[in-house]
């Protein structure tokens, strides 16, 4: 169920997953990075509010101590701020001394601040974040003396409490509720924004580059799968597709060539052939036995006739017909009128246009190969135009007596019939199929054939979309 979403959701282009990948690579970091390191600028702007504030209570309590009585209230007017408070009285805010190890190193600093040494308080609030909602109370504050406070901070979380003891017995209390506001989250989406475009660009152009060679190779192989003469790709990219380009244009050579070769041979030995069954039918003719003779011009007439079938494949393949797009519908209905024509019982469902590109007249060949054989052995033919899956499907279904299972990939070699005691009327030469599957083949194509549930034989031709 995920595997299947996910194939649903991850883009299929090279450029696409490359792009998505790096930001989403990017994306993870980033995450792990906010998480780990996101309340380190807190900590230490905390760190360094308290150092200060420290430092604020010792020169405020000296300053006190060097001061009338009178100015004491305008020292801690000026002292106080709107995120700390100082204030006089007679009992401490800080009773006992902290217990934590920062409270006792904070409380030894401040004793030594003093000559002679003092026995300073401290207490150190919680540093979590307090809720929205949240208010503390009396009770939640260090214990001492609040009575007295001026109310600044009234409401707030308390982080750091002192407790200074004065010379005439007195107390100068301290309390802070200093907190940095949160992180804003806008700057970091910014900041993760910019570096997401600059990824973007950058694995686009680059992957641009490496992609188009690659366009041009898959079409290139698509169109010599159709057999279209092609020129030989641009060799381009980096080095590992330009090594994969130049391999497939000496591929495409070496084939061109071989398949040029074999079939000027195949051609040539044909057409050499003729003369000598020529000269032999009209040997034939002069021989006395009536039954020898017409056996021997039978067995010549169908040499002849594979002779011929082998020329004309021959001819075609020379050609190169050029390709160009056609609707198979109308061509099948084409194809089933000549066959209505010569009283053979072959049908078409109806369908409506499909555009393929393709050589028709190649191709109306091929599907008339697979129509005729099945009219010639099993006398009815439905033929079924459709698409699916990006291919187009040609169904051509007949009700004769179909083809053992461990054959049905012998009938397509050439000059195979599985009764070999037909003749030629009967049975053809056993060129039919073999031709079909290679003009097919040259479409880029495949056909398939199998036995029917309920007898007879399907021959099913698949063809690309294409583009």
């Amino acid at each position: 169920m995920i595997k299947a979403l996910l194939s649903r959701i991850w883009p299929q282009s090279l450029g696409a997953q490359l792009i998505c990948t790096l930001l989403l690579a990017v994306l993870i970091s980033q995450i792990f990075v906010v998480w780990i390191f996101h309340d380190e600028r807190r900590i230490a702007l905390i760190q360094v509010a308290r150092d200060n504030l420290l430092m604020r209570s010792i020169s405020v309590a000296k300053l006190l101590e060097d001061t009338p009585p009178g100015l004491h209230e305008r020292v801690l007017e000026a002292s106080s701020s709107r995120f700390s408070e100082f204030w006089l009285s007679e009992t401490p805010v800080v009773s006992a001394p902290g217990r934590s190890r920062p409270e006792i190193r904070l409380q030894r600093f401040m004793s030594t601040s003093f000559t002679p040494a003092r026995d300073v308080y401290i207490r150190l609030g919680d540093d979590r974040r307090p809720r929205a909602a949240e208010r503390r109370t009396d009770n939640d504050r260090p214990q001492g003396n609040w009575k007295n406070r001026p109310g600044r901070i009234l409401g707030r979380r308390v982080d750091l409490a002192v407790s200074i003891p004065m010379a005439d017995g007195g107390y100068l209390n301290v309390a802070t509720s200093y907190r940095p506001p949160p992180r804003a989250v806008l700057p970091l989406i910014i900041q993760m924004g910019f570096m997401g475009l600059a990824i973007f660009l950058i694995v686009f152009l680059a992957v641009r580059r490496l992609s188009r060679p690659l366009k041009d190779l898959a079409k290139a192989a698509e169109d010599l799968g159709r057999g279209a003469p092609l020129p030989p790709l641009a060799v381009t990219g980096p080095k590992e597709v330009r090594a994969v380009t130049q391999a497939f244009n000496d591929m495409q050579d070496r084939l061109t060539r071989f398949v040029r070769d074999r079939t000027r041979m195949l051609a040539a030995i044909s057409h050499d052939l003729r003369t000598p069954i020529t000269s032999l039918r009209l040997r034939a003719e002069f021989i006395e036995d009536d039954e020898n003779r017409e056996k021997i011009i039978q067995t010549l007439e169908e040499m002849a006739a594979m002779t011929e079938a082998t020329l004309a494949f021959a001819r075609d393949e020379a050609k190169r017909e050029d390709g160009h797009p056609t609707d198979l519908a109308a061509l099948l209905s084409e194809l089933t009128a000549d066959q209505q024509a010569l009283g053979h019982d072959v049908t078409f469902a109806p369908s409506p246009a499909l555009i393929v590109p393709c050589r028709p007249v190649a191709l109306k060949r091929a599907l008339r190969n697979l129509i005729e054989n099945g009219v010639r052995y099993g006398q009815s033919v439905e033929i079924v135009l459709s698409e699916t899956g990006g291919e187009v499907q040609i169904a051509i279904s007949d009700r004769g007596p179909g083809i053992p299972e461990d054959q049905l990939d012998d009938v397509f070699e050439p000059f195979v019939r599985l009764d070999e005691s037909r003749s030629e009327e009967t049975g053809g030469i056993g060129m039919g199929l073999a031709i079909a599957r290679s003009l097919i083949h040259a479409h880029g194509g495949r056909i398939v054939l199998e036995n029917k549930a309920g007898g007879g034989l399907r021959a099913t031709v698949l063809l690309p979309m294409g583009r």
